[in-house]
């Protein structure tokens, strides 16, 4: 499982942008398919909220990838 801090006062990433950030896809289009489709969890869940506020203590699953937000 990756982990990814958050900087310094910032309280949240969309979750859009964290796939991109990753590297877990290549583009922000990818990204938004992803989340539309389904193929992305939030915390043990399907979630299709693209711009999703992921905070800190939140858990994401992508196909074989994970991260824990910081």
């Amino acid at each position: 499982m990756e982990k990814f801090k958050l900087k310094q006062g910032e309280d949240f990433i969309e979750l859009n942008n964290l796939l991109k950030i990753l590297g877990w896809v290549s583009t922000g289009g990818q990204a938004k398919q992803a989340i539309s489709e389904g193929l992305v969890e939030v915390n043990k869940k399907v979630d299709t909220r693209k711009r999703m506020k992921l905070r800190s203590g939140d858990q994401i699953l992508f196909e074989e990838n994970s991260a824990e937000i910081l």
